[in-house]
């Protein structure tokens, strides 16, 4: 007998920040009715907790003991996801500039992204996945359907920054500054470092619209699934 059960594809979307992989993920996800599983909201959720713990976001051991007594859920919706954090819905607070700091902190120590990379795998075994962050093309989903590597040109991200939490003046240049240190991080920490896997599409969205970027995947997601 066939199996007549449509096979669903695991997608994992690379980038640095501000290059837009959480709005094309959503968007994708939507499309062809996945899940969009946010490394980055699950990232925010730990470091929140660590934040409301008092926890030194230098402290790996400190970090996976209140990674591993954590309960992070994504929930869809029609308008994107609900992370739940032990059963508690952190949506809004996680996207505050403190959180979004921590995150970058926590997510440097070998110990968490284990335990996440573990998490993230679990969540997204059985496919119908749209998955973005730094690496899960890389180390959560090495054999994932499709990869695609997001990137644009720096000062394009910032400015994207700037325009979608509505920044100006000083804090705009705080905020710049704040993105180049991360991708500093991200690109040379020790665990899992931001590049593009060799069997990844790169996509440079410097002159592409939201509209253009998605057309693309959604392409190369058809046609994967067509094979």
């Amino acid at each position: 007998m066939t199996n007549s059960t449509p096979h669903k594809l695991i997608i994992a979307i690379d980038g640095p920040a501000g290059a837009g992989k959480s709005t094309i993920a959503s968007r994708l996800a939507r499309k062809l009715g996945y899940v969009n599983l946010e490394s980055g909201a699950m990232y925010r959720a730990l470091a929140l907790k660590a934040i409301d713990h008092d926890a030194s976001l230098d402290d790996e051991a400190a970090l996976v003991k209140i990674a591993e007594d954590s309960h992070i859920q994504l929930e869809p919706t029609i308008g994107g996801n609900r992370t739940l954090l032990d059963g508690h819905d952190v949506s809004a607070r996680i996207r505050e500039r403190d959180v979004t700091e921590a995150a970058s902190r926590v997510s440097v120590h070998p110990g968490v992204r284990a335990w996440m990379v573990a998490h993230q795998r679990a969540m997204g075994a059985g496919g119908g996945v749209v998955m973005e962050g730094r690496d899960i093309g890389t180390k959560v989903f090495p054999d994932a359907d499709l990869k695609i590597f997001l990137d644009a040109d720096p000062v394009v991200r910032e400015q994207r920054r700037m325009e979608q939490h509505k920044i100006k003046g000083e804090v705009a240049a705080s905020v710049a500054a704040d993105l180049r240190e991360r991708d500093h991080r991200d690109r040379t920490r020790a665990a899992s470092p931001l590049q593009a896997a060799d069997d990844a599409v790169v996509i440079d969205s410097t002159n592409l619209g939201e509209d253009e970027v998605l057309a693309r995947v959604e392409e190369l997601a058809l046609s994967r699934l067509k094979k």
